[in-house]
């Protein structure tokens, strides 16, 4: 047999060695079978805790005679429904395998090695890991104890590290859960060039928009007064209720952008199925809002059980809730997964004492109340 140099190291790009690994998060199997336990509550993936659109499953019910074929490689039923909805023409949108998937292929286009990055601390994880990937540096702008936003500190670090290639914005921000301001925004994207990307990440939009401080209409805002190009990112994974059928889309303000986009993009990137849920979901505005409406109420609900016990967490305009814990937050994580709960402890350097906890049914965040608190009073 022939010999086969196993040295896979010597291969791979130099990006690669030091490339970190993203945090999915534990799985509920797992903790199952490791702990013995028959039931999990898992509040860690930001996933509708109400499942599916009973509409959307009847309608993929009713497709599933054709999955024998291709899907559309276009995806141009979404894309005319989502442009009617936005305002936009369809050529200036871009169907992703899930709104991160976007991200990659924007960080595959448009950034060289050494290019300047600026986002969030804390932010999502493929913040980090898809611009280290290309080569570019990463800069991040820390928040305060109040995690509230300091516009300041971002112009500064605008000017720090100019040229700025691209800004990786959340809002609401992954996993803080805080917002730009319409009027903070505004500023903002008036200081950029026109040699900086905006990406601006609306993964949790849906539920935003019920602040009135939240900019509800950005498409318009960055339309009326961006001098810089741009992209919104938005998701069917979130208030959608399709986390595993992975839908995602931008819409960028120059058609050359979407142009270059797929030039990187694979041809069937968006399966039949979640093409198609996509399409029965954004009908199905009832359930949109019977979402939204059940997670701002339990949300609100467990941000006062937390200020009664004078456990500090960041007001948060998504669904979930970064809460800062007494102990390192992986070693109540691992107190809650031994009571069949899981949450994500983060890891990311400086918020060690910080667990993003997802809102789920009445009855889960109840449960997960009751064991936190006692978790915490007896540690």
């Amino acid at each position: 047999m022939m010999s086969v140099n196993n040295d896979v190291d010597t291969l791979l790009r130099k990006e690669i060695h030091h490339l970190p690994n993203y945090d999915s998060g534990l799985e509920p199997e797992k903790l199952k079978t490791r702990f013995n336990l028959e039931n999990i509550i898992k509040l860690s993936t930001n996933e509708n805790p109400l499942g599916i659109s009973p509409k959307v499953l009847d309608y993929l019910n009713d497709h599933v005679n054709v999955l024998g074929q291709y899907p559309d490689p276009e995806s141009k039923v979404l894309k005319q429904k989502l442009a009617e909805k936005l305002g936009v023409k369809t050529a200036q949108i871009v169907i992703g395998n899930g709104s991160e998937n976007i991200l990659e292929m924007l960080c595959q286009t448009f950034l060289n090695q050494g290019d300047q990055v600026i986002t969030q601390s804390p932010c999502f994880g493929l913040y980090e890991i898809f611009p280290l990937m290309m080569g570019a540096k990463i800069h991040k702008v820390l928040n305060d104890d109040s995690f509230k936003v300091d516009l300041d500190t971002w112009l500064y670090a605008l000017k720090q590290f100019t040229p700025v290639k691209m800004l990786l914005l959340s809002n609401p921000s992954n996993p803080a859960g805080n917002i730009f301001s319409q009027t903070q925004l505004l500023q903002l994207i008036q200081t950029l060039s026109d040699d900086t990307l905006l990406v601006l990440d609306e993964a949790y939009y849906e539920y935003a928009v019920a602040n009135d401080a939240y900019p509800a209409d950005s498409i318009s805002l960055l339309q009326e007064h961006a001098g810089c190009p741009w992209i919104v990112l938005r998701t069917f994974s979130k208030a959608y209720a399709l986390a595993g059928l992975r839908v995602g889309y931008g819409i960028a303000s120059d058609l050359k952008i979407i142009e270059a986009l797929n030039k990187v993009r694979t041809p069937y990137n968006i399966n039949f199925l979640a093409q198609k849920a996509a399409e029965a979901a954004m009908d199905d505005a009832d359930f949109l809002q019977k979402s939204v409406k059940h997670v701002l109420h339990e949300r609100e609900k467990l941000q006062s059980s937390l200020s009664r016990q004078r456990v500090f967490y960041v007001p948060s305009d998504a669904n979930f809730l970064f809460i800062k814990t007494n102990k390192l937050a992986t070693e109540i994580s691992g107190e809650l997964n031994k009571n069949g709960i899981i949450v994500k402890p983060w890891k990311e350097r400086g918020y060690e004492n910080y667990m993003r906890v997802s809102i789920g049914l009445e009855k889960e965040n109840k449960i997960f109340e009751e064991t936190f608190f006692r978790i915490i009073n007896m540690l």
